[in-house]
């Protein structure tokens, strides 16, 4: 059986007046029908970089996917064309930008930025792409949607703008939905909003979703498939309670760490991970967390696993 999405050493390089930037080493996972797989690291691991790669969003230059695959439905998506991309872009792979405060166009109304992609890609007319927009802003748990239809973004709230930009995501009813770090700029409250309504909106519609954020708390309770990255490269992945429970690579085993926990004593401190990761225009020779670990001021003891 062909993954809905298989993607195969990938490998992206900005090359800059400083030098080539290795953002993203080789990476490799698969993704079935209706799975949920969770993206973790720090700022600057190359999350943001792999997802942008598989959309075809990389600006060209600076950017440039320099090896692997990314098989969609049997196809490589690297390989086709800008109009080819573009009919599969919104259609059949969506996503969920970073900054709902940014991300949606502010002298535009949020209905008809939702309708574009209705008539763009499924040929509906006008007022049948603002019916169909009108039922996902209420899908989504916008009050009053056939009346927020014409608002613009500066009349919804932080937490209404990130639906809304859910609500365009889904307009097409995309195989796979993509979310980089949706509740980043969000309240707790609403964060946990969102990702609960991400979760029902997977179980309605069978879609497969990419998670992709730094808090671990966040996608404990959301995927069933997690990779942890490291400057770059995939330093472990499997089944998020299995990793969650036995982590088995350093760096892992320190992001969990660095969790809060209400059941820490008030006296414990809370662990970080002390220094900075490597730079990227000039990575260590070998394994990068061997590097990590000297990188973040401490060194690995013999025997110690470092992949």
């Amino acid at each position: 059986m062909t993954a809905l999405l298989e993607v195969r050493n990938l490998t992206t390089r900005f090359h800059t007046m400083d030098g080539i930037v290795h953002a993203v080493n080789g990476i490799s996972y698969t993704l079935e029908e209706g799975d949920t797989l969770g993206i973790v690291g720090e700022s600057g691991c190359g999350k943001s970089v792999s997802v942008l790669s598989v959309m075809g969003l990389i600006p060209d230059p600076p950017g440039r996917i320099a090896d692997g695959e990314v098989l969609f439905q049997g196809r490589d998506l690297i390989q086709l064309s800008d109009r080819e991309m573009q009919k599969i872009r919104g259609r059949d792979i969506a996503m969920v930008f970073q900054d709902p405060m940014t991300s949606l166009n502010p002298v535009l109304t949020v209905g008809w930025q939702i309708s574009e992609a209705l008539v763009v890609h499924l040929g509906l007319g006008q007022e049948k792409a603002r019916q169909r927009s009108v039922e996902l802003l209420r899908l989504v748990g916008i009050p009053q949607p056939a009346d927020r239809y014409s608002d613009y973004p500066h009349q919804f709230s932080g937490g209404m703008r990130q639906r809304a930009m859910i609500a365009m995501a889904l307009a097409c009813k995309p195989s796979v939905l993509i979310a980089d770090e949706p509740t980043t700029a969000l309240d707790v409250t609403i964060q946990a909003q969102i990702v609960d309504l991400v979760k029902d909106l997977r179980d309605q519609l069978g879609m497969a979703v990419i998670w992709i954020t730094h808090d671990l708390g966040v996608v404990a309770g959301l995927v069933e498939k997690l990779i942890v990255m490291y400057a770059g490269f995939i330093v472990e992945k499997g089944d998020v309670d299995d990793i969650y429970a036995h982590p088995r690579h350093p760096y892992t085993l320190s992001l969990l760490k660095s969790v809060p926990r209400v059941d820490r004593s008030k006296d414990e401190k809370l662990a970080t991970i002390p220094g900075l990761p490597p730079d990227l225009l000039g990575l260590p020779p070998g394994w990068p967390l061997h590097a990590a670990l000297s990188f973040r001021g401490r060194q690995v003891p013999a025997g110690e696993p470092t992949a």
